[in-house]
């Protein structure tokens, strides 16, 4: 960049001359310091942060589901002020009962709008899009002018002798030269192939000793360079540039593929959570009737109805049920603060999960075979548009390496306007000018690099063809066993929903026994056994069955996230009436 000095006749003392240095020099610094300060840190960032959302929004529209209010922003630690305080102390859960008194209760979608905003692997998923934004933000500036400027301001000091016929010194010869060299000028990347290249330069000589003279020098030059043969060519020129927008719109696929997987992954570990808290439930209460039969066993040993073995026996079986009562403590606790960590809370949150979620929990059976499913998943998954597209570049870059066994055939034109040699302020002279045109040429005689390229190329695209095809097998099995997973779901929970009845009426029968003084005690200590355990798996198939219909829509495509990662399951009656 050009820095203009004021320019006056010398007629100052050589005592003043110092000064006039030292004066320029400071306002070169001042100025330089200047320029330097007003592009701060925070101006780059906002601009950044400003192109990579403009960016972002604007492919936005190209992919379903995407979220159409994605920006990176820091918040503030989460603030649970705002949710409802549990105020219960549970007998269930023993002593460590009372540290959840005051915590506060996170529903299910409070979790999910906590996780999407805190949560480390989200967050940087998020972060992972901002940087291939900025990477297309780079590849669109590489085909605008780019604008270039600078300036150098140097002082030289010198000292010769003169000597005269004889030998000896006849004068010391002091010169002191104060010069800047400045020049601006943009390079411009066109989207043919070719190159524009100006520069505006200019020199400034200024003696501060001897005669005071000043001198300026001043220069314009232009140069085209257009590949006529290898680099030649729009598709090949912006190649760069192509492959840049295509990164960001897979980019945009994969952030919303993982929206899909991160919320059925949230949502299993929250049920997960309070599966852990009813398994704690159903073995104190396993716990509690246990006490109660050797209670009353106790009662009737005294009397000598109830052999000692028998009582022994039930003893055993009563501290076998305490110790996974406390285990079950024990697994609700870790799975809980693990959950924290899953939302990106802090580890010193007091928080527990909303039964009402769990009880409320019904199962949902999708109405549609397998094959359905597959034909769905073809034609909405994401994942798969990315593939099918990636195999698109692999037969684009065989293009471009063939492209680059051609030879080198340039033309080269130029031109430059200079100023008049002499004294005083000079600029460029029209009549001062120069051109060339040139051709180059480089012949296509080593070229074992781009054939090793071509070759690659060739391969790379057999490989993504056969990644292509692996990947459509990968979803039909993903697809299929799904869907046999849900049925086996489906009918795990049947089987369950009968064996807590069964289990209820064998425990009973045998209570009942008891209480008669018929039965024996190991058939009341596997009955209760058996209760607790078909309970604890009534609960796992609900869940189980719930986070598999999730996993199952997700597959397919069909998951749609809403609004702080809340989700929607589309009709497969609705999808089909749509369809024309």
């Amino acid at each position: 960049m050009s820095f203009p000095m004021p320019i006056k006749p010398v007629s100052e003392s050589a005592a003043q001359r110092p000064n006039e240095l030292s004066k320029w020099g400071r306002f070169y610094c001042v100025l330089i310091v200047c320029l330097l300060s007003a592009c701060s840190t925070d101006r780059y960032q906002r601009s950044a942060d400003r192109e990579a959302a403009s960016l972002i929004a604007e492919k936005t529209p190209l992919v379903p589901n995407m979220d159409p209010d994605f920006a990176l922003i820091e918040l503030d630690p989460a603030d649970l002020e705002a949710l409802p305080r549990w105020d219960q102390l549970e007998p269930f859960l023993g002593l460590t009962g009372e540290s959840e008194v005051g915590s506060r209760v996170v529903s299910l979608e409070a979790a999910v709008g906590l996780a999407t905003a805190y949560n480390r692997t989200y967050l940087t998923q998020k972060e992972d899009l901002y940087l291939q934004a900025l990477d297309l933000s780079l590849a669109r500036f590489q085909y605008t002018p780019i604008f270039g400027g600078g300036a150098d301001l140097s002082y030289q000091q010198s000292q010769n002798i003169a000597l005269n016929a004889q030998g000896e010194v006849d004068a010391i010869l002091r010169e002191k030269t104060l010069r800047t060299d400045s020049g601006i000028g943009f390079n411009w990347l066109l989207r043919t192939g070719g190159r524009i290249a100006t520069d505006f330069s200019t020199d400034f000589i200024r003696f501060v000793s001897g005669d005071g003279g000043w001198a300026t020098s001043s220069s314009l030059g232009l140069t085209l360079t257009q590949p006529l043969l290898r680099g030649a060519g729009y598709r090949i020129a912006i190649e760069n540039l192509t492959q840049a927008e295509r990164n960001l719109l897979y980019a945009l696929r994969r952030f919303t593929r993982f929206r899909k997987e991160f919320t059925v992954n949230i949502v299993g570990a929250y049920y997960q959570v309070l599966q852990n808290r009813d398994r704690v439930r159903n073995a104190y209460q396993g716990y509690e009737s246990f006490k109660v039969s050797v209670e009353r066993e106790q009662a009737r040993a005294a009397e000598g109805e109830t052999p000692l073995s028998e009582l022994n026996r039930l003893k055993e079986s009563l501290l076998s049920t305490e110790q996974g009562w406390i285990s079950a403590i024990r697994n609700y606790q870790l799975s809980r603060d693990r959950f924290k960590m899953d939302l990106g809370l802090s580890m010193d949150t007091s928080m527990i999960l909303d039964e009402q979620e769990l009880n409320g929990l019904t199962i949902h059976h999708p109405n549609l075979s397998a094959d359905q499913a597959i034909g769905l998943a073809m034609a909405m998954r994401l994942d798969l548009e990315n593939v099918r597209d990636q195999l698109v570049d692999s037969e684009r870059r065989i293009r471009i390496a063939a492209d680059g066994l051609q030879a080198d055939l340039d033309l080269r034109l130029s031109g430059q306007l200079s100023s008049r040699p002499g004294d005083g302020l000079n600029l460029p002279d029209p009549r001062q000018r120069s051109w060339t045109a040139a051709l180059g040429v480089d012949l296509p005689i080593n070229r074992k690099r781009e054939r090793n390229q071509y070759r690659s190329a060739l391969i790379n695209y057999d490989r993504a063809r056969r990644q292509q095809e692996l990947f459509v097998d990968q979803i039909k099995l993903d697809i299929q066993d799904g869907w046999r997973n849900l049925e086996q779901r489906k009918r795990e929970f049947e089987i369950s929903q009968v064996r807590v009845e069964l289990s209820q009426n064998r425990r009973d029968e045998e209570l009942l026994k008891r209480e008669l003084g018929l039965g024996l005690a190991l058939d009341l200590v596997d009955a209760q056994n058996d209760l607790i355990n078909s309970q604890n798996q009534l609960t796992s198939a609900l869940i189980s069955h719930t986070i598999a219909r999730l996993g199952f829509w997700r597959d397919m495509g069909l998951l749609f996230i809403k609004e702080q990662g809340q989700w929607e399951e589309q009709s497969y009656d609705v999808l089909e009436a749509d369809t024309p």
